[in-house]
């Protein structure tokens, strides 16, 4: 008589890279420690940190016999990544930000999926924002269709980076490593090769709590990261086929003018007529990537608070609709009054961050705390 043995829990390896993280490294830490799938190691890199997380470091590792940590100088984030992934023992290799915060059935939820679909690649989660003591919570997104991931990796990075977690059974070891040539969107580079090749899925629900702050790696390299997801964007476009050479949008990316727009307004308008031609079955996911698209596009723009710009890209695109009403009213008036504009959209964001407090909870009622566990 044969005896059935349960399925060994794969390892989950945790990929923490660290660059003085010292505010928010203990919490982050408490939050992966805590989980309630236990068969897990932190495979922790401090890239030459000068303040305290070393330490820290440290001394969660003498507490628990799951983390290892490597210091050395400074090598920056994606070598540090890649590094990660070889010291990595895990079939599963999980990733996660020093200033993050993974809620406590993040892991066992990923790992139920991966069992469910054994041919899956790769899979995130939603999240909640972070930002100072409270807590926003996150939305499901309906653009998570089955059989879209695909096509919506070509338009925008499809996961948060500390929500995902890779399959190393599936994905071929040359090709789970990050590239030095697409600074600060690595990570959009590296989801859109995976997906293009094997199965994707978003856990469409808060599993992690994503922290905005001012130091935050997005924060501080906002230019170069639009200046690497426009490349990367036109390269997907110029593979697919729906252009011979998109090269000429990244230049939006390192200068907003009247000439950019014009081109990067064309480009959207001609994008959407050769979408409507795509074949049913992936017209809705080419639509809702182009629309991603669009809203990095004018985000973008209006964060050079050149009201005559953004008023300029959203006529020429035909999608005024698309954006508030009370940014419509302060782009028409600011296309002739600039400054008055530059007020209606200061108002309009001190009524957004009310309304966020108003939705939000205190971060201390769900979120671990400093210190040793």
């Amino acid at each position: 008589m044969s005896v059935s043995r349960a399925t060994p829990k794969p390892l989950v390896s945790v990929l923490l890279p660290v660059y003085n993280g010292e505010p928010y490294l203990g919490a982050a830490l408490e939050s992966i420690l805590r989980q309630d799938y236990r068969h897990l190691e932190i495979v922790a890199i401090d890239d030459g940190s000068t303040d305290r997380s070393l330490e820290i470091l440290e001394r969660y590792r003498k507490a628990d016999s799951r983390i290892s940590v490597r210091s050395r100088e400074n090598r920056g984030l994606i070598t540090t990544l890649n590094e990660g992934l070889a010291l990595a023992s895990g079939d599963l290799v999980a990733r996660m930000d020093a200033d993050d915060i993974s809620y406590a059935t993040r892991f066992s939820r990923q790992v139920a999926l991966f069992r469910e679909q054994p041919r899956l690649a790769m899979c995130g989660t939603g999240v909640d924002t972070l930002i100072g003591d409270r807590i926003v919570r996150g939305k499901p997104s309906p653009i998570y269709r089955p059989g879209s991931m695909r096509v919506l990796s070509m338009f925008f990075t499809i996961f948060i980076h500390s929500t995902v977690v890779f399959n190393r059974r599936l994905i071929p070891e040359e090709m789970l490593i990050y590239d030095g040539a697409y600074p600060h969107a690595e990570d959009f580079d590296l989801f859109r090769r995976v997906a293009d090749r094997f199965p994707a899925m978003m856990i469409d629900e808060a599993l992690v709590a994503y922290r905005i702050h001012g130091d935050s790696v997005t924060s501080r390299h906002q230019r170069q990261m639009r200046q690497t997801h426009l490349k990367i964007v036109a390269e997907n476009l110029e593979r697919e086929g729906l252009f011979d050479d998109a090269s000429s949008l990244r230049e939006i990316g390192v200068v907003a003018s009247k000439e950019t727009i014009r081109v990067a307004a064309e480009f959207i308008v001609s994008l959407e007529r050769k979408i409507a031609s795509c074949p049913p079955e992936t017209r809705q996911a080419y639509e809702d990537g182009m629309l991603c698209f669009f809203y990095f596009l004018y985000q973008l723009i209006a964060d050079e608070k050149r009201p005559e710009l953004t008023h300029d890209f959203l006529t020429r695109t035909g999608k005024w609709n698309l954006i508030r009403r009370r940014e419509r009213y302060g782009l028409f008036v600011g296309a002739r009054a600039p400054w008055c504009s530059r007020l209606s959209l200061a108002a309009t964001k001190r009524v957004d961050a009310l309304a966020r407090h108003l939705q939000s909870v205190p971060a201390a009622s769900v979120l671990p705390q400093n210190g040793v566990v």
